[in-house]
């Protein structure tokens, strides 16, 4: 086939979309001599000898009921698109983001709108926007509430800033979003303490902070009614079974590393992997909770918007009172990896960026291999980047490490080093 025969096939195929009885976004085009194929090879991103066309994401139209606002664990307020179910790229979706209250004013979304929805990236639900020729009469712009939707605490936007957030520490939406986040597997990894059960603990006044987990008992948990009812009319309760996981995951939480505690505390702007680098350049919480602003911008990696952020946090006495209760129940408030357990540093001063899908293990496993050796893994491409690793449908970042100059390396050679420990040409 010629490039137009080609180009015809994936036009028609986009036509049919509908109709097949499975699902498909898009059109791969290979050569097909296996002879040709050897012959063109591969780039470190891609083969030569085949290439992915894309269909745009499949639209439908629908109406948008309700515009609610959610309120994060740190307060952020989020407004919600929640419309008339309706089926796109395979699945049944009811409700997508509007990230914020501007974003909402730029698309003129309104409550009774008929609106666009999609997937982007065939997975993330979009609201697109309006279809103004359906637009009902009477319809009025959306605003973001004066109060809390939760509490009812005041509403305060930082200037220079998009998102608006309640400014009550004590909002229950703020306390359910904070439980979950500590018990969430790259925190503290409590399995088993879902969104239900954490708040059916809040409703009955058993948990009031993260550090209130480490009270619960077995007791406690199995005997905490779950707000359903059984056929004989009796309240559904959690029982002994769960309750004694639940109970054995938060004891094992006691010792998680230092890095994932900080993390789990939730501090702004501090994601996983500025937490592993405040825990190796810290090595405790008394030292990070002592250190001003200066000291902790002084941290590889750690800006002035992070720094003040986590000097911000400490210095609030809620958040003290709540490390000193963390501290009481036992939890890990030191990075000290047991002897014998450290590798010789032989990548000490080396960054690695991640891309892509890689076969033989996940990025984060990758990524804590080659932290073990002394390497730093960074989410972004610079040009203080050692290498970049590619795996299977890499993005940008492979692009800027071409744009940059940076070595690009794939999985097999990552392999290599971590099996050897050393860079394969030394």
């Amino acid at each position: 086939a010629n490039a137009e025969e080609v180009r015809a096939f994936c036009e028609r195929a986009m036509d049919r979309r509908g109709e097949l009885p499975y699902e498909i976004d898009g059109v791969v085009v290979k050569v097909d001599s296996f002879a040709l194929a050897e012959e063109l090879g591969h780039t470190a991103k891609a083969p030569r000898w085949a290439i992915a066309f894309k269909f745009p994401p499949e639209e439908k139209t629908t109406v948008l009921r309700e515009i609610r606002v959610q309120v994060g664990r740190t307060g952020a307020l989020t407004p919600v698109a929640e419309f008339d179910p309706v089926t796109v790229a395979g699945s049944t979706i009811a409700r997508a983001t509007l990230h914020n209250a501007d974003e909402v004013a730029r698309k003129d979304v309104r409550v009774g709108d008929t609106i666009v929805v999609r997937k982007a990236g065939d997975v993330i639900p979009e609201v697109v926007g309006p279809v103004l020729g359906m637009r009902p009469e009477g319809t009025e712009p959306w605003r973001l509430p004066e109060a809390c939707p939760s509490c009812g605490g005041p509403i305060w936007r930082p200037e220079g800033e998009i998102v608006a957030r309640c400014t009550n520490a004590g909002c229950p939406m703020q306390l359910l979003e904070r439980l979950g986040h500590w018990a969430a597997r790259g925190a503290l990894d409590i399995e088993g303490v879902g969104y239900e059960i954490g708040t059916r603990l809040v409703g009955q006044g058993l948990l009031h902070d993260v550090a209130d987990y480490y009270a619960l008992t077995a007791e406690q948990l199995a005997a905490l009614d779950m707000g359903r009812v059984k056929q004989d009319g009796e309240p559904v309760l959690l029982g002994p079974v769960v309750a004694d996981k639940i109970v054995a995951q938060i004891d094992a939480s006691r010792s998680r590393p230092l890095a994932r505690v900080l993390f789990g505390l939730g501090i702004r702007h501090v994601g996983t992997t500025v937490a592993e680098q405040l825990a190796a350049h810290f090595g405790s919480l008394d030292a990070l909770c002592a250190a001003d602003e200066v000291r902790v911008s002084a941290v590889d990696g750690v800006g002035p918007k992070i720094a003040a952020s986590v000097a911000e946090f400490f210095a609030n006495e809620r958040n003290a009172a709540l490390v000193e209760k963390l501290r009481a129940a036992g939890v890990r408030m030191v990075d000290d990896a047991p002897a014998g357990e450290t590798r010789p540093q032989t990548l000490a001063g080396l960054t690695f960026v991640l891309t892509g899908a890689l076969e033989r293990f996940t990025r984060d496993e990758a990524a804590a291999a080659l932290k073990s050796l002394g390497a730093k893994a960074s989410g972004s491409v610079s040009k203080k980047t050692s290498f970049v690793v590619v795996g299977a449908d890499a993005g940008s970042k492979y692009d800027r490490a071409l744009e940059l100059g940076v070595p690009v390396r794939d999985e097999e050679w990552l392999s290599q080093v971590l099996e050897r420990g050393t860079l394969p040409d030394q």
